[in-house]
């Protein structure tokens, strides 16, 4: 099962690059978009498959390197800015590498990883796409310009990510304590300001692992 998780990871990755060519003419942030919130789902492919760790640290600790030469030589185009603009696909497999380690060896729950990697993929992914395309106020934070459309999108996205979590891992505690909504809110809250805060790409890093230090936090 781990060697075919590794096949099926690399072929799920090159479809995803492949699919990223329709949204190309859209614009390259279009494409590289795509490919950064599909790329998220890969974690459902290595919670069936991966049961070792080093397997399952394989696929991420690859593109570390195949993303920092896309980066220096533009080869993978459609996952390239234009301008370039911070390591943030190479810090994007480096988050993926720690959360697989945390998750699958570590603590020995790989869906310890599903959430983080998820705020990371679908809030900050269609955070970008909605404050891009979605006319609202600017604000800025240190050397970082944000929309409040996106910030909000973000904010909606990973406080559901974190309720559901919450519901189905704690759902005694969650359901029959009124207050958890307003813990969810919170936690929600401080994903998108990390996020916010975050510039040249690192919220491809702090995001994931914020995310993962509030999931250990409440338990």
């Amino acid at each position: 099962m781990n060697w075919l998780g590794i096949v099926v990871s690399y072929l799920y990755i090159a479809l995803v690059i492949i699919g990223a060519k329709i949204f190309e003419k859209k614009g390259r942030e279009a494409s590289r978009k795509f490919i950064h919130i599909m790329l998220g789902n890969w974690w459902f492919i290595a919670m069936y498959f991966f049961t070792n760790v080093w397997f399952a640290a394989f696929v991420p600790a690859t593109f570390i390197i195949i993303n920092y030469l896309s980066f220096k030589k533009n080869i993978i185009k459609v996952m390239e800015r234009d301008e370039q603009d911070g390591f943030g696909t190479v810090y994007y497999a480096v988050s993926l590498l720690i959360l697989v380690i945390v998750s699958f060896g570590i603590y020995d729950m790989p869906s310890l990883g599903l959430i983080p990697n998820l705020v990371m993929a679908y809030g900050d992914g269609l955070a970008a796409l909605v404050g891009k395309n979605i006319k609202s106020k600017k604000y800025k934070l240190g050397d970082s310009k944000k929309s409040f459309a996106g910030s909000l999108t973000m904010f909606a996205i990973a406080t559901l990510l974190i309720g559901g979590y919450l519901a189905f891992w704690h759902p005694g505690v969650y359901w029959a304590t009124p207050h958890w909504s307003l813990v969810t809110a919170m936690i929600g809250f401080v994903i998108t300001a990390i996020e916010a805060i975050s510039v040249k790409g690192t919220d491809n890093i702090t995001v994931p692992l914020g995310t993962l230090c509030l999931l250990l936090l409440i338990g």
